[in-house]
């Protein structure tokens, strides 16, 4: 996670809201923590492929609110990460005017590691 910009400021706003980064979720089972593992190890594939040809990230469909949500591989990477040690994700600041075009589906991805294999296992 960014370094929080307010740490160690007595007039931090955010005191207000009590602490929260002790609420955890419930315990992640084997399965869960080995699906995510696996999405962790994917994602740095995908990143490698993707990134040198100007793809910025992942664009999630939210079923809660309707809209995308785009997330840069380092956010994703750290949200996946918090989901894997504390069993929950935290609220982030969203990307900024992200240009749709830059950011790509899971499957997208998934389909493009796959084609690249394919056509390296024929060689």
């Amino acid at each position: 996670m960014p370094p929080d910009p307010f740490a160690g400021d007595p007039d931090d706003p955010s005191m207000a809201l009590g602490d929260q980064d002790t609420e955890h979720g419930p315990p992640l089972g084997d399965e869960e923590r080995a699906e995510l593992l696996a999405d962790l190890t994917d994602l740095a594939v995908y990143q490698a492929l993707l990134e040198p040809r100007g793809v910025r990230g992942i664009v999630v469909d939210c079923a809660d609110c309707g809209e995308s949500h785009f997330h840069d591989w380092e956010l994703l990477r750290a949200s996946l990460g918090q989901l894997l040690h504390d069993g929950r994700m935290r609220p982030h600041e969203p990307a900024y005017d992200p240009n749709p075009g830059s950011y790509v589906t899971w499957e997208y991805c998934r389909g493009y590691a796959d084609g690249v294999t394919e056509n390296e296992s024929t060689r």
